[in-house]
């Protein structure tokens, strides 16, 4: 019974209306200064403009490189095995579209839009696949070029290791 003695005479009191008008309005002013401040959003990964750096390209040439080098050198009669790869093109971003088609008589209209993800000036596309850079051609050198059964079997490994045409790889003997 005391404290309910106690919160009658608090609220006979002016003084505690008075607090309880001033944490009110305090609590108002706190909604209303958060709702000016910027959404703290986790960081996103977006593309650049010119897809993966010319050191991120340098790296995954390096390191195919090496793993083809290391391949075709346990082929029998290859030797020493040294490998250089091109690049056609740097790591591509295909973007996500939605398209409309309408036909009235004859004609047929489409229209594409990229799909649009984010919020005000935080818009950004969405990215559907990434496409890492391909491999153009490569060149092979190894002690056992000069032998015309190793250079089919380096022509074949590594058209089926790099997905590209036999014309698009050199074979030659490592002097």
């Amino acid at each position: 019974m005391e404290i309910a003695e106690k919160a009658r005479e608090l609220l006979k009191q002016r003084k505690w209306a008075v607090f309880m008008t001033v944490c009110g309005a305090a609590g108002l002013l706190l909604i209303m200064i958060s709702s000016l401040l910027p959404d703290k959003k986790q960081e996103t990964v977006k593309p650049s403009e010119n897809g993966i750096s010319f050191a991120e390209t340098d790296e995954l040439r390096c390191d195919t490189e090496k793993r083809l080098g290391e391949l075709l050198s346990s082929i029998d009669g290859a030797g020493s095995v040294k490998v250089y790869l091109s690049f056609g093109s740097c790591q591509r971003y295909i973007y996500a579209s939605e398209g409309r088609r309408s036909r009235s008589g004859d004609k047929t209209e489409e229209e594409d839009k990229y799909v649009m993800v984010g919020s005000g000036s935080e818009k950004s596309p969405l990215v559907e696949t990434v496409e890492k850079p391909e491999v153009t051609g490569a060149v092979i050198v190894c002690d056992g070029g000069d032998s015309p059964s190793v250079r089919e079997k380096m022509y074949k490994a590594a058209s089926a290791a790099l997905g590209i045409s036999t014309a698009k790889i050199y074979v030659a003997k490592l002097r």
